[in-house]
């Protein structure tokens, strides 16, 4: 018989059919898990996005020991979607997991048909990005290298299992879902670049830089340094909780180089909405950070003849990519990364990546790719200047 935790609220405000559908969905999931009924209530909209509703429900009614709320993913996509068997397969590997070498969500229940996820409600800790957006410079600078530690630990922690990773997404997707979803769209993008670039700023592109960006591929392929990767690593995605930070949004999870990762300290953030300026030796902080943790599973990192090369060759993709991603086509405005969110203009971001690259690429000699950036930086100031410079991030204005 079901233990009833605590009376239902009065409906005042139903739900949407949307909502009601991930409950009823979730409720089923659960049942078949757990083999008797579970009964959820008092269902919250924490957002999601056109591929997903994503809800905190209230456990209303179990004969077990479950937590007092949870959160249901319901993936719109035909099921099983891509999304969900990477999201799915990560909670997995993750769960597997002792406590305090899981750093995500423990997942309680999945349905491939239904395309729902039930996972740990972490509660209404902030996120990264509200941090960065908020008025408080102590606490953000806290925040980013608490993330940097524990993007470090999840590598290291990962460091090894990639076998298992790809026996359950075997299990799941019968081999369907395989690999990096960066390993097709970040090549495609930097070979398509120089034609954008030359029809939207006039920039000519060297074949020897050119193929010096290609030669970035490798980041891709097959190479030692692999942990996991959420993919989608951008400041909304990461909460800041008692026990550290916790990473969200697993769409796209899987295993690849790391250095694809420690470029989002370096950047930063290039595939993001928020991405605003940093403090002066932030980036560094938040490098050495990553480093210490994963110098433990991989010695070599810690000699900069390996690891620096290897970074800029991430910070090479990454802006080569992210360019071609956000840079406006002929005719089209040069309108913030994201129309509802605090984000900068398009120019101004990729402006402030340029630049960015042409220091390393200086520091490093690598001469053809910083005349290249200085010529990108030069014609995007020419044509949606004068004054592209990227602001700090609100906490540190």
């Amino acid at each position: 018989m079901s233990v009833d935790i605590a009376p239902d609220p009065a409906d005042l405000d139903r739900p949407g059919p949307q909502i009601l559908e991930t409950v009823a969905a979730a409720e089923a999931v659960l049942r078949r898990r757990y083999g008797a009924k579970i009964q959820l209530a008092e269902p919250e909209d924490l957002g999601g996005s056109k591929l997903s509703t994503v809800v905190r429900v209230r456990v209303a009614a179990t004969p077990f020991s479950l937590p007092r709320t949870l959160v249901v993913k319901k993936h719109t996509e035909p099921a099983p979607s891509e999304s969900f068997v990477r999201e799915a397969v990560s909670y997995q590997l993750f769960t597997a997991l002792s406590a305090e070498e899981r750093m995500c969500p423990e997942l309680y229940a999945h349905d491939g048909a239904a395309g729902v996820i039930v996972i740990e409600d972490l509660g209404r800790a902030p996120t990264l990005a509200d941090k960065l957006l908020g008025d408080d410079a102590r606490g953000a600078e806290r925040a980013l290298l608490s993330w940097a530690r524990s993007l470090g630990r999840l590598h290291a922690t990962t460091a090894g299992r990639e076998a298992d990773f790809d026996a359950l997404m075997r299990r799941l997707s019968a081999a369907k879902v395989k690999g990096d979803p960066l390993a097709v769209n970040g090549p495609a993008a930097i070979e398509r670049l120089p034609q954008l670039l030359e029809d939207a700023l006039g920039v000519h592109t060297p074949a020897h830089v050119f193929e010096r960006a290609e030669r970035t591929r490798w980041l891709v392929a097959t190479s030692r340094h692999r942990g996991f990767s959420p993919s989608d690593l951008c400041p909304d995605n990461n909460l800041i909780t008692s026990r550290g930070v916790r990473f969200l949004d697993f769409e796209g999870g899987c295993v690849r180089n790391i250095m694809l990762d420690a470029a989002y300290l370096r950047v930063p953030f290039p595939s993001c909405w928020c991405a605003f300026a940093l403090p002066a030796g932030m980036t560094d902080a938040m490098f050495a950070a990553w480093r210490a943790e994963v110098r433990v599973m991989w010695p070599d990192l810690e000699d900069d003849a390996i690891v620096l090369p290897r970074m800029l060759d991430a910070q090479l993709f990454w802006v080569w990519a992210s360019t071609f991603w956000f840079l406006p086509r002929p005719g089209e405005p040069d309108g913030p990364i994201d129309s509802h969110l605090p984000s900068p203009r398009r120019s101004v971001s990729l402006a402030a990546r340029w630049r960015h690259l042409a220091d390393e690429a200086k520091r490093a000699g690598a001469d053809s790719i910083v005349d290249h950036a200085h010529s990108v930086v030069a014609a995007l100031t020419k044509k949606f200047g004068p004054e592209l410079t990227l602001p700090m991030y609100p906490a540190f204005r």
